[in-house]
């Protein structure tokens, strides 16, 4: 058995294992759809990445009890998920369970709806 981090065909190859691509394309088509995949998923990434930013600080600024601080860290949070909802970089369920946690988080307890 090879270990995961093995070479194939001597020093020169590209490496296999997990995550490790096992050939680079060479295609031209399919280059540049391996380039946009990648820009695509950093995109992603970054969408991702400020929501949990944005949740943290609606968290703090709860914790910090100012409503107006509150209610614009709320705004910016939904308006982020709503974003990344309708580009795909989240699943509408996962923005609609977002949503509704920062929902929850935002209004205080004992109010109603």
């Amino acid at each position: 058995m090879r270990p995961a981090n093995a070479t194939i065909g001597g020093p020169s190859s590209v490496p296999v294992g997990p995550g490790l691509a096992s050939s680079m394309a060479n295609i031209k088509q399919q280059k540049k759809r391996i380039r946009l995949a990648a820009d695509q998923r950093l995109e992603n990434l970054r969408y991702r990445s400020t929501i949990k930013t944005l949740s943290k600080r609606l968290a703090l600024a709860v914790e910090g009890g100012d409503a107006t601080s509150v209610a614009s860290e709320h705004r910016d949070l939904v308006r982020w998920i709503d974003r990344a909802v309708s580009r795909g970089a989240l699943h509408r369920n996962a923005g609609a369970r977002k949503k509704s946690q920062a929902a929850r988080l935002a209004t205080p307890p004992g109010a109603s709806s």
